[in-house]
């Protein structure tokens, strides 16, 4: 096993897990409340939300957030948006002085 999957804590937390975690720490009301997800405030079950997660990567970030606040680590850094390309030059633009 690699340092960096050591260090880790998230590492071989399958999905499953950490929503059962969150469910027996919040209950479904308050995930439903922390995160606008019809799945956990209409009817909620552990087999159909984690089908939805699996499906939808932005709502799976915001339950691996709220997992990683709730154990005590930091969010994750967002990578830097990847700077727009002028489709002539194929360079990307220059900031103006305005921006």
């Amino acid at each position: 096993m690699s340092e960096a999957a050591k260090s880790d804590p998230m590492h071989g937390k399958t999905l499953k897990v950490i929503l059962t975690e969150l469910v027996d720490r919040y209950g479904w009301d308050e995930l439903a409340s922390r995160i606008s997800i019809n799945c956990f405030a209409n009817d909620p079950s552990l087999s159909s939300s984690l089908k939805f997660l699996r499906k939808t990567p932005w709502a799976r970030n915001k339950v691996e957030a709220l997992y990683r606040e709730s154990i005590g680590l930091p969010p994750l850094r967002r990578k830097p948006p990847k700077p727009k390309i002028n489709p002539w030059t194929g360079r990307a633009y220059e900031a103006s002085e305005e921006d």
